[in-house]
């Protein structure tokens, strides 16, 4: 038997098991997923959410991280100054699904004091509803400081932080399972389908659980609805069994399309490889 042929199933995980290849072990691709399915994940996360999240609250990092947006928010004296603190803006934008765009401080100091009013200012022209949202739940532009600085306000911010960085820790184990969270929550309040492409979490989840392709955003939006609605009838959102059904296929083929990825790359990986293995 040729010697190469006799280890090349452990090299790239041919064979059946739980153990990462070596390839993906020396380039990272190799790190402990959950043993749970998708099911049982979703089940485990909603039960041991409020202790969980206690517990990411607490340590150091996430407890740092709020304890100076609360210092920052209390003495902040003119929105201007808030937004323009960097502490602020890692809490503010994280707690409220915005952490993506941490990064966008211009567009994100326009868009939260946007004057809501105004059909033309940029919280209601952008196509990213979440800007909208959160420029409405606290009004800078006619509030100023008064909801922010509200005790409870605070404190439902920082726990929000947490939250959500609980939520990225699930992920690393179960991909795709904060959004699944946050879809489950949020699928009754639904009306149109303009409302789930204007939202990044709406949108991976329902263009996931019905196999359209990602590159559907390069189209119009009109033919963006058309994909879905053929595929969806967003009525059905109102019915729990049916997001409960929903939310688990989107975690199914959500995985599916991370073991592909991972899968095509080997061929990479073992391209990196080739000087180590003789």
């Amino acid at each position: 038997m040729n010697v190469l042929a006799s280890y090349l199933p452990n090299l790239f995980s041919f064979a059946q098991g739980t153990e990462p290849s070596l390839v993906q072990t020396l380039f990272g691709q190799g790190g402990p997923k959950s043993s749970l399915s998708v099911s049982q994940a979703l089940r485990s996360a909603e039960l041991n959410q409020t202790r969980d999240v206690k517990v990411t609250a607490a340590q150091p990092e996430i407890k740092r991280a709020t304890d100076r947006f609360a210092a920052a928010v209390k003495s902040a004296t003119s929105v201007a100054e808030l937004l323009k603190s960097p502490a602020v803006m890692e809490v503010l934008l994280t707690a409220n699904g915005l952490g993506d765009r941490i990064s966008a401080s211009a567009l994100a100091r326009k868009a939260l004091t946007s004057n809501l009013s105004d059909p033309k200012s940029l919280a209601n022209t952008l196509t990213d509803t979440r800007w909208k949202n959160v420029a409405t739940t606290f009004d800078f532009a006619k509030k100023g400081l008064a909801v922010i600085q509200k005790t409870e306000v605070i404190a439902k911010l920082q726990d929000a932080y947490a939250e959500v960085k609980w939520r990225q820790d699930l992920n690393k184990k179960t991909p795709g399972l904060s959004n699944a969270l946050t879809f489950r929550a949020e699928a009754s309040k639904v009306t149109s389908v303009f409302q789930i492409l204007g939202d990044p979490v709406l949108r991976d989840v329902v263009t996931t659980a019905l196999s359209i392709p990602k590159q559907i955003a390069f189209q119009t939006l009109n033919a963006q609805e058309n994909a879905i609605t053929t595929r969806l009838d967003i009525t059905k959102l109102k019915d729990p069994k049916f997001v409960e059904k929903f939310v688990q296929r989107y975690l199914l083929n959500n995985a599916s399309t991370a073991k592909l990825n991972t899968t095509d790359d080997l061929t990479t990986l073992a391209n990196k490889a080739s000087g180590l293995v003789i």
